[in-house]
């Protein structure tokens, strides 16, 4: 009789999540695209934003890449998954505490849904590695390293971590019913506002007028985030079902239509068709969809990328033109004002109340805009966030790496 007891204790004491088992179709699925969006970050954004500035700079384009890269996979590990997946107790809406600091609690026998705990830590991680790779685009050829390094870091931390916590690990806007597949407003509209508020302290190029080094770089790595782009999305599905299938057929099918849409108002405007115009159309067609990858039609998708090429390209010129501000690579008019498009034309087709998509918007938007200046100014008392003139003349690459990408003499 004893024993018959025991084995209900046991039994009514097992915690739920060692009923469920692995999904190894779901978990290969993850895997792949933990992968794919790392891809898209190295090398893709570097060899894409590598390819847009000036040949005296691209090395100091990869090297920031690579290096916050590096940086945010440790922070994350520390600190950053525990305030966005943690259980931030009382004010979990909000944060998720510090209760998963250095993955505690995580191991393989974990399960988050029906994959390992540890695949799922991996995958945001790479979303926590390319959101700050993104805003590398407004500061290009006159920052200081050593500010990339600080400003990251925070950053990561004290904005990126808590919006993820918001839209996808418990928080107040995930409450509400914000929808926000894969980071419309968690990654895009981030990164876009951060990178206007540090554009507008850095002030200007001094010469901002030279073309993209090497068009071809920008293109190879363009299409690198397109590929990688489908772990993006489809991979924030979390499963290997008909979801992530549909999701992978909206994304390539709005990265298609923004792409023929710029060159197209490109052509109608300047009577000429660019390479590098065509291949940003495909990057705002995806950051487009992103939000809305999992709600949308396909050709409501046609609809969205086929507006963004447009409207994202007005944006360049609002942003350069009107407000005379020098986000060197378009961060915000691709990646910030694309996200936003993209997080409200779910309300657009009915997929979302036009509440919950708006009070998301406005509350990303004005807290990253707040945290970003904050931190802006608190690491720029402690290291220059701008190179010398000089340093900027002779390129970064030399001035602040003691390199050359090429050299021609040899």
């Amino acid at each position: 009789m004893s024993i018959l007891f025991i084995f209900i204790l046991s039994i009514l004491f097992i915690p739920l999540n060692s009923y469920a088992s692995i999904d190894s179709g779901d978990t290969s699925w993850i895997l792949t695209s933990t992968a794919l969006v790392l891809f898209m970050t190295l090398p893709g954004l570097a060899l894409f934003y590598g390819g847009l500035v000036r040949s005296r700079n691209v090395l100091s384009v990869l090297m920031q890449c690579i290096s916050v890269a590096c940086l945010m996979s440790i922070l994350w590990v520390i600190a950053g998954y525990s305030i966005a997946f943690g259980d931030g107790l009382g004010f979990n809406s909000y944060w998720g505490g510090l209760t998963k600091s250095f993955l505690s609690g995580v191991d393989s026998m974990v399960l988050s849904g029906t994959i390992p705990e540890s695949v799922f830590v991996s995958f945001q991680m790479t979303f926590a590695i390319i959101t700050p790779g993104l805003i590398i685009g407004a500061f290009v050829e006159r920052i200081r390293f050593s500010f990339v390094l600080i400003f990251t870091a925070l950053w990561m931390l004290l904005c990126y971590a808590p919006v993820t916590h918001w839209v996808w690990g418990g928080g107040f806007l995930m409450d509400l019913g914000t929808v926000d597949l894969a980071g419309g407003l968690v990654v895009h509209e981030t990164a876009g506002l951060a990178a206007l508020v540090i554009a507008c302290f850095l002030g200007s190029r001094k010469d901002s007028s030279k073309p993209p080094h090497n068009p071809a770089y920008v293109m190879i790595g363009a299409c690198m985030l397109w590929v990688g782009w489908f772990g993006f999305n489809a991979g924030s599905q979390l499963a290997a079902n008909g979801s992530a299938g549909t999701t992978l057929l909206v994304t390539h099918l709005s990265a298609s239509a923004a792409s023929l849409s710029w060159a197209g108002y490109e052509y109608f405007k300047y009577g000429k068709s660019s390479m590098v115009g065509l291949v940003t159309g495909t990057i705002a067609g995806l950051a487009s969809i992103t939000p809305a990858s999992g709600s949308v039609t396909p050709i409501e998708a046609i609809l969205i990328g086929t507006f963004a090429g447009i409207a994202c390209q007005e944006m360049c010129s609002v942003v350069k033109n009107r407000f005379n501000i020098d986000d060197s690579l378009d961060v915000f008019a691709v990646h910030g004002f694309g996200g936003i498009l993209g997080t409200l034309s779910i309300a657009v087709f009915g997929h979302a109340g036009w509440y919950e998509q708006v009070f998301g918007v406005l509350s990303v938007g004005i807290y990253t805009l707040v945290i970003t200046t904050i931190i802006v100014i608190i690491v720029k008392a402690i290291v220059p966030i701008r190179v010398e003139s000089d340093s900027e003349e002779v390129g970064l690459d030399q001035s602040e790496h003691g390199e050359k990408a090429y050299d021609l003499s040899s």
